[in-house]
Order: C-alpha cells, then structure tokens, then sequence
C-alpha cells in the first residue's frame, strides 16, 4: 500500500512538473508538505521525492530542499560520469558525492549505480554491499587532509591539531559523524592514524595505555557529539526551508509560553536575548575546556 501511495505521489508531482507548475531549480513541497496533502507518513512521502530523485527529475539542494533538475522532466538525467568498468574508487567517489549534496539516508546502492550510468549488480564487484561501501568512503574523507608528517611540539599542540582535522573533515561531510561509531568503531585507516598521533603525544607524558586512549576517546566524543548536529540541520533546513535561527524565531513564542507558565525564570530571561547558536564556536569552547581540563591529569 505504501508503495503504491508512493508512486501516486510521485506521479502527480511528475505531471505538476511537466505541466509547468514547477520549472528547473524550483523548490516542490517537501516531506512535510506532503504529509499534510497526502495524509500519509513521512516515510511514505520521502519515498515519493526519492523516486523522482532516482529518475533524476528532482534532487536535493543543501540550504533550499529539494528542487527540479535543470532538464525537461520525462527524459533521462544526464550522468556525471558514464564507464562501462568503473573502478572501486569511482564508486566510492561516487557514494560521497550523493551523500554530501542529500545526506547518508538516501545513499543506496541503485542511487549510486544511476550516478555512474551502470548496472545495481556491478557495483558487487567492488563492494560487499552498502555497509562496506561506508566503511570505505569514511576513510576516503578522513584521509583527505592527512595529520602533518612532523610531530607536534607538545600534548595540546597534538590534540588540538587532531581535533580540528576531525571537524574540518565533519564539516566538508555532514553525513561522516553520524555514519561513525563510538561504541562499535568501524576498521579505518585513515582514523586510526587519528589515533596513533593522540596516543604517540600522550606516550610521551607517561600516561599509561589505558588513561590515553580514554583522553583519546574523549576527544573524539566532544568532536563527534558537536558534528552530529551538522546533518540533522541539513536536513531540517531543506525539508522546512528555514535555517535555525529563522525557525527558533518562529517558535521562540511558544517557548517562552510554556517558560513562563512553568515558572522557569532562567530560560524565560533567555529567551529574551540575541543568542546565536554557532556550532564552531561551541565546538571551540569544548575543545579549549577540555584541555584545560587535562591540565589536572597529564604528569
């Protein structure tokens, strides 16, 4: 039934397009839209967009939502790339491309298989399945900005430049820290040498094995926890077409009214001041604290 209700919206949207209701680069309802119209779940409406996506008459546009290609609707997309044979790192590239411009959730093996003009079953030949194929574009991305080759001249030195690599590569690719594990780390290379420079700089304080690779983990975690962010906002901002400040001046009423109502006198006061949530800033006050912090526990 979901389906079918899928297909049923995307055909109505696919004739709005070629009707002329909507032209190339222009926004179309978004899930949310489509909810409310449909009366169907998210799910079901995401479904809708991503098969037009997969036609290649709609894509996704960080920042706008998702918008008609710039071509006639009812024709074949024009590929970025067209290979018989592509090699392991074409459809890595390939993976990273569509995950960056609409995020890791519409990745799929056919998706990626559309992008290089291909058959679905040739990518087997490079990749187990999807799983795998994630594995390979977070070393790809955490291996695009490699740690210097000299040593740093101190601890701090060392795991600031470490964690500002890690948020640099968060940052180029919203969709790496959610894709990474905290509790189950995936086999990376390009991460692990992460952690050979943390550890390597904590060896030389003589912590034992144990103290710097929880420093270590730490680190990550406050790199990590700050990055998830970055997608989640992605996504709400495509899907509402409003960016975060936009939507907390929407809802900042509502906020303060149950402030208010609760008697919660603190928020209420801050609900009244011009507060911008810039994550990079957060991100530099964490970092700064935390060492600070280590002060107390590096010899």
């Amino acid at each position: 039934m979901t389906e079918t209700t899928s297909a049923r919206i995307a055909a109505d949207l696919r004739s709005r397009i070629a009707a002329g209701e909507f032209g190339p680069g222009d926004r179309v309802p978004s899930t949310r839209d489509l909810t409310r119209r449909w009366g169907v779940a998210m799910a079901t409406a995401t479904r809708a967009l991503s098969l037009l996506q997969d036609e290649g008459v709609l894509r996704s546009v960080r920042g706008v939502g998702t918008v008609v290609a710039a071509r006639p609707a009812g024709t074949r997309p024009a590929r970025r790339r067209a290979t018989a044979s592509p090699a392991r790192d074409d459809v890595v590239r390939a993976a990273i491309e569509v995950a960056d411009a609409e995020g890791l959730a519409t990745l799929s093996m056919r998706r990626i298989a559309a992008e290089l003009d291909i058959p679905t079953m040739s990518l087997y030949q490079h990749v187990a399945g999807k799983d795998e194929l994630i594995v390979l574009m977070i070393d790809r991305a955490f291996g695009e900005q490699p740690l210097p080759a000299e040593p740093a001249p101190d601890w701090r030195a060392a795991l600031e430049i470490a964690a500002r690599l890690e948020w640099a590569a968060f940052r180029r690719h919203p969709w790496l820290a959610p894709a990474m594990s905290l509790t189950r780390p995936q086999p990376v290379p390009s991460a692990l040498a992460y952690t050979e420079w943390v550890l390597g700089a904590l060896d030389e304080r003589g912590l034992d094995p144990i103290t710097a690779f929880t420093v270590h983990v730490m680190l990550f975690s406050h790199v990590r926890g700050m990055a998830v962010n970055l997608e989640s906002e992605a996504q709400a901002e495509a899907e509402s077409g409003l960016t975060a400040d936009e939507w907390m001046d929407a809802h900042v009423g509502a906020i303060t009214a149950l402030a208010e109502g609760a008697e919660f006198p603190f928020v209420t006061r801050m609900t009244g001041l011009d507060f911008d949530l810039d994550l990079d800033a957060l991100f530099e006050l964490g970092l700064r604290c935390l060492l600070d912090g280590l002060r107390g526990v590096l010899p």
